[in-house]
């Protein structure tokens, strides 16, 4: 009888060995994803709109010139416009700084001011 009960504390005691390093690996991985930079592309190299997480920045950037600049939004879950950034017309990229933080949802919409629709990422946070 005591060796049963040993064998089965020793199974246990593997079980959960085996369950807690699975749940760090996923973990790990998770936050190694929310951590990340993330870009969106308008069709045609028209221009893209980037997420830079080390500082939270985004960046705008028209990489055509055809004449048109290029619009971008950040708006929260609620959908309102937290930043609008344009950029076209001069060399170089527009940026701006804003905080997403890890509560609520974020999402990026870039457009073209030569018309058609947005461009939009997903949503997430930090």
């Amino acid at each position: 009888m005591i060796k049963s009960f040993a064998r089965i504390a020793v199974a246990g005691a593997a079980v959960a060995t085996v369950l807690t390093g699975t749940m760090s690996t996923a973990q790990a991985t998770e936050v190694g994803v929310l951590d990340s930079n993330k870009t969106i592309s308008l069709p045609g190299g028209q221009g893209t709109m980037t997420f830079i997480d080390d500082g939270d920045v985004f960046q705008v950037c028209d990489t055509k010139a055809d004449g048109h600049g290029v619009a971008g939004r950040l708006i929260d879950n609620t959908y309102n416009e937290k930043i609008y950034i344009d950029d076209g017309g001069d060399a170089g990229c527009d940026k701006k700084g804003y905080d997403v933080g890890q509560s609520g949802s974020f999402q990026m919409q870039l457009s073209w001011n030569g018309g058609g629709g947005d461009v939009k990422s997903e949503w997430f946070n930090e």
